[in-house]
């Protein structure tokens, strides 16, 4: 294995197949990670910030992944070597779980993971998704937390058993076939400009019916369309995108609570206080102390 900078990579055994990769350059300088993972293993990687390429092949071939974006490998014909260049100011989180561990945690529900189903379970398998905001959260838990080592592993195993299912979550009608016209290149360029719209006007977002004529697309197709590529109602997306938006703002240090909350358009702080208590459990200020 080569590592990066001291204190720059850890690996975590969390339990019987199961281990957790974190690697953080914090350096000027581009860093090489090399690690032997053969094909009994399946792969989650997580980007945090920055980006990271991923080479096959002996660079041959490589993948990009970016920051809030994750990269999936499976292949049960072809060992897959980390072989990953991790650009300056670089996070990632990655989780290693065998085969056999991963089909366990399926095991009554093997078809609702595409490539468990029985046509598809000794196929080669790669997907890039975006880490969506309740999933950044749970990888945020993961790169910064401070327990006592007698409940650290009960901890860890707890998180990345959230995130594997955070991962697989999928609205139980996220079908094409139940809706269409999401066929049409046109339909979803116009429920992503949607998105952008509402998350670069979260403060004073528009109504429904505003976006709808803003983005030149019907209410229902709209409402429909949205739940079906990003997996939540238009305001429930918005939500939470405000919610880890704060996060990170608070987590700099540099902003109090009510510069936070006018930020993410609360207009009172008791109000945003009571929104980020209804979506981490906890308040602000309580937040920032457990994760010093």
């Amino acid at each position: 294995m080569k590592n990066i900078a001291s204190g720059s990579y850890d690996e975590i055994l969390v339990e019987d197949g199961i281990y957790i990769l974190k690697i953080q350059n914090d350096t000027q300088e581009p860093k090489l990670i090399a690690r032997d993972i053969d094909s009994s293993y399946i792969q989650f990687h997580f980007c945090l910030k920055g980006r990271s390429k991923f080479n096959f092949n002996e660079g041959n071939y490589y993948l990009e992944v970016n920051e809030e974006n994750s990269l999936l490998l499976y292949n049960t014909q072809k060992d897959l070597p980390l072989d990953l260049v991790v650009s300056p100011g670089s996070w990632l989180l990655s989780v290693v779980m065998t085969i056999r561990k991963f089909h366990s945690l399926f095991s009554d529900e093997a078809d609702y993971i595409p490539f468990l189903s029985e046509e598809n379970k000794e196929k080669k398998y790669y997907s890039q998704e975006i880490v969506s905001p309740a999933t950044a959260v749970v990888l945020s838990q993961l790169m910064n937390y401070n327990l006592h080592p007698s409940i650290k592993k009960l901890y860890l195993k707890g998180k990345v058993y959230e995130l594997i299912s955070l991962y697989f979550n999928k609205t139980e009608d996220a079908d094409l076939e139940q809706c269409p016209y999401l066929a049409d290149e046109d339909n979803v360029r116009r429920i992503k400009m949607a998105k952008e719209i509402m998350i670069s006007r979260m403060a004073e977002p528009p109504t429904l019916a505003e976006l709808s004529q803003e983005v030149g697309l019907g209410l229902k197709k709209l409402k429909e369309g949205f739940k079906q590529i990003y997996g939540d109602s238009v305001f429930g997306f918005l939500f939470d995108y405000k919610m880890e938006y704060a996060r990170k703002m608070l987590e700099t240090g540099k902003h109090n609570v009510n510069e936070v909350g006018l930020k993410v358009g609360y207009s009172t702080a008791s109000h945003f206080i009571a929104s980020f208590k209804k979506k981490f459990g906890t308040t602000p200020k309580k937040y920032l102390t457990s994760n010093v």
